[in-house]
């Protein structure tokens, strides 16, 4: 072919849709393949948990296969070729549909359809405190039923199994289907002030966009090769000691050194989660597209976390339960991020009110995924699904009402530092509303019903590490850089929610009833933790936690200082969002591997410049891939063969 014909192919192509009839196809034949294996992974093995980091490896896989065969594809058949923009939206359904049967999301329901009523005994007597009161309408109480779910050896495709299941697993995915509704919305509204008007980078979109470029340019790139060969070679050699003890391993997963501490003060560091040390190639490469204040802030406020512990043994403040009380200064500091991101954004905010009621406006919605009226509709009728649901449990109106606050701002906060600073991890572990509400307010106060409601609701706000909202503007966002358009993008991620919803649902049920959730899962720790811990809020019956109450006012002052010195002093190097981050056990994993990141990168564009920099970003994306596709293929055989085998990632 001529390269003038070439050209005019290319042409054609960088104007096609991301949204395409055989992009949706392909995105969801993907989707149930990769939920499958995140389930088998993080819920069957409890292994890898890809879902636990901002980039999810298995999505990012199945990307680069996708982008080898296209460039086959290209090469004999061109003008069949996918366009760039159709391939990052396959990755996007892949991601959301991750997303839905992760670690933190469908997972962790799984519990709450039986769990309480299995394992209930006249010790911890559930049956007494809350299984009378459990909703039959979102639970599964057939004991037989249950019994084949739990040990196993029967097929789940029996008329009584599939009719016991039928009804909860219905009103769950309305409820997951309302409360992703409104976080599409509210990213369309939220598109242009942060990807148009504040120009924020999005840095985690660089490795997909890196990956899918046409003609493969990433991969005739000597330093990619440098970095991929280095964190491939370490992930082979690792992996070959796994299954040969007598090879030594490349120390790379993390040790706690904290244990070797039994000396007060410093003996408080002794106790979980310590303090962990770990060499993670691919965070290295993540940590690398970070801003540099952010990078610093992430590793230097987990050693101030650590420090606070120390201090506090010394004077004494040990003993004060949860003291230094981390995830409630950490809520503190996401609330002053999210307020933060709609002050600046105020006037945007209220041009997109009068164009939503129909008053003059500078603004227009003629190029946004959906108008802006609708996304307002779609916002209202998520939010009064989520409440008519909470209301039919017994939840009161303005507990429910408080409750989806303070989740979609913290969602909202969490889009944000994805979309600003790339962060490869936002757990807010223990710091949801379900832990926050009966803080303040006290579980005293609270009616049964509602901290039995609010409990259930722990499934999705246990942990925050594999939200689905900063997916949806990472995808808007990918498009935008690619010469895509906007067209069809929320309706396919709305589809692709859907699959992985029914994807998730399907591949628990059916493995479960296969082996026995006993024997497969960790579906008794869960279980424990969530119903637990409703016991235990309806037998303490506790007033309000004024220091932690306190702790989040701290959280949120201190974190405005420091939004305040940074915005004054051009070189102020700690950043509030690090402060909040770091706050949480997630970044005991990932803080070594970023001060590595931040050493290397201050280095190079101290000594080499922003050119040297750039040249060397390639190595970098070498590094995650190195131990993604590795990684990646070493935990595929394993599952195909039901074998052990050596994972890079916890």
């Amino acid at each position: 072919m001529s390269k003038l014909g070439a050209d005019a192919i290319h042409d054609r192509l960088t104007k096609r849709p991301g949204f395409t009839g055989r992009a949706l196809v392909v995105g969801i034949i993907l989707i149930p393949l990769n939920v499958y294996w995140v389930q088998q992974m993080e819920w069957f093995r409890y292994s890898a948990h890809p879902t636990t980091v901002s980039l999810f490896f298995n999505a990012v896989f199945t990307l680069l296969v996708l982008c080898l065969l296209n460039l086959l594809l290209r090469r004999l058949v061109p003008r069949h070729a996918f366009h760039q923009s159709e391939l990052l939206l396959i990755y996007s359904m892949v991601c959301i549909g991750s997303a839905m049967g992760s670690h933190d999301f469908i997972s962790v329901l799984m519990p709450v359809f039986t769990w309480s009523f299995w394992a209930a005994t006249p010790a911890n007597r559930w049956d007494e405190l809350f299984n009378t009161d459990m909703p039959r309408w979102l639970t599964v109480q057939n004991h037989k039923v249950m019994e084949g779910f739990y040990e196993g050896g029967v097929s789940f495709y029996q008329g009584y199994i599939v009719t016991a299941w039928l009804v909860p697993v219905a009103m769950w995915t309305i409820f997951i289907i309302c409360l992703v509704l409104v976080m599409f919305c509210l990213n369309v509204l939220l598109r242009k002030q942060w990807l148009a008007n504040e120009h924020l980078a999005c840095p985690l979109v660089a490795l997909p966009i890196e990956i899918s470029q046409p003609q493969g340019r990433l991969f005739r790139n000597k330093v990619f090769w440098v970095g991929f060969g280095c964190a491939a070679a370490i992930d082979i050699w690792n992996s070959f000691a796994f299954l040969y003890p007598a090879m030594p391993m490349i120390p790379m997963m993390y040790s706690d050194i904290g244990q070797n501490l039994r000396t007060p003060p410093w003996d408080v560091l002794a106790g979980y989660p310590g303090v962990r040390v770990s060499f993670f190639p691919f965070l290295i490469g993540i940590g690398y597209f970070m801003p540099s204040d952010f990078l610093f802030s992430c590793w230097f406020f987990y050693l101030f976390w650590k420090a606070e512990l120390v201090l506090g043994a010394l004077f004494g403040l040990a003993n004060i339960p949860d003291f230094p009380f981390e995830n409630f200064q950490g809520f503190g500091a996401y609330l002053l991020f999210a307020l933060y991101a709609m002050w600046i954004g105020r006037i945007y905010f209220r041009q997109v009110y009068n164009l939503i009621v129909g008053a003059p406006s500078q603004l227009s919605d003629d190029q946004e995924p959906i108008r802006y009226r609708l996304a307002a509709l779609g916002i209202l009728l998520g939010l009064v699904g989520l409440v008519w649901f909470s209301l039919a449990m017994g939840i009161r109106l303005w507990v429910s009402l408080v409750f989806f606050l303070i989740y979609y701002v913290l969602a909202l906060a969490i889009t944000r530092m994805r979309a600003e600073f790339g962060t490869p991890v936002h757990d807010l572990y223990q710091g949801g509303p379900e832990v926050i509400l009966p803080t303040i307010f006290g579980s005293r106060f609270l009616p049964k019903q509602d901290l039995i409601g609010i409990g259930i609701y722990r499934w999705f706000n246990r942990a925050y590490r594999s939200h689905p909202m900063p997916f949806h503007m990472e995808a808007m966002d990918m498009q935008a850089r690619v010469g895509g358009t906007y067209t069809g993008t929320v309706q396919a991620l709305m589809i692709a929610t859907i699959v992985g919803i029914v994807a998730s649902f399907w591949g628990f049920l059916h493995v479960n009833y296969s082996g026995g959730a006993i024997s497969e899962s960790n579906i008794t720790g869960w279980g424990n933790d969530f119903f637990g811990r409703i016991a235990a809020n309806l037998t303490a019956s506790e007033g309000p936690r004024w220091g932690a109450t306190t702790a989040i006012g701290v959280g949120l002052a201190f974190a405005f200082f420091l939004q305040v010195m940074r915005m004054r002093y051009v070189n102020w190097p700690l950043h509030p969002l690090g402060f909040a981050v770091s706050s949480k056990w997630e970044m005991g994993w990932v803080w070594m591997p970023l001060l590595l990141a931040w050493i290397l990168k201050s280095a190079i564009i101290r000594y080499g410049g922003h050119k040297v920099y750039q040249r060397c970003m390639p190595a970098f994306i070498g590094l995650i891939l190195g131990q993604f596709v590795v990684g990646s293929i070493l935990n595929i055989v394993s599952i195909a063969l039901h074998i052990p085998s050596y994972m890079f990632w916890q």
